[in-house]
């Protein structure tokens, strides 16, 4: 019989800058939908579809926070996992963020991001 191989893991540096950069990307979209979302103009049905993208990408990039916090965030299985998942979210984000933009510039939403 074999003995197990044990699992590859990465340095705590290396994940501890990670963690930086994404709770710092967490924030800025935290930021953005907080002013968003207090502008004193009501809402369309047209501005759902933003505010959903951008809730489901902030949800996913709390779910990395709590996962590169978590004990066995230093294998690099479970670290290449979530710096996919955090992606995704940052691209979940982007595109809501984009919606909006698009949504604000042709004037079809009443929550504007321009101004």
């Amino acid at each position: 019989m074999s003995d197990p191989q044990p699992q590859e893991k990465i340095d705590s540096t290396f994940r501890n800058g990670t963690l930086t950069a994404v709770g710092i990307i967490l924030g800025f979209s935290l930021s953005f939908i907080s002013h968003w979302v207090s502008n004193p103009n009501d809402w369309s049905r047209v501005d759902i579809l933003p505010a959903g993208f951008l809730l489901v990408g902030i949800v996913l990039q709390v779910k990395v926070v709590s996962d590169l916090l978590a004990r066995d965030s230093l294998l690099a299985s479970k670290y290449d996992r979530s710096r996919k998942l955090f992606m995704i979210g940052l691209i979940i984000v982007a595109v809501g963020m984009g919606i909006a933009l698009v949504n604000d510039m042709l004037g079809l939403g009443k929550m504007p991001i321009l101004g």
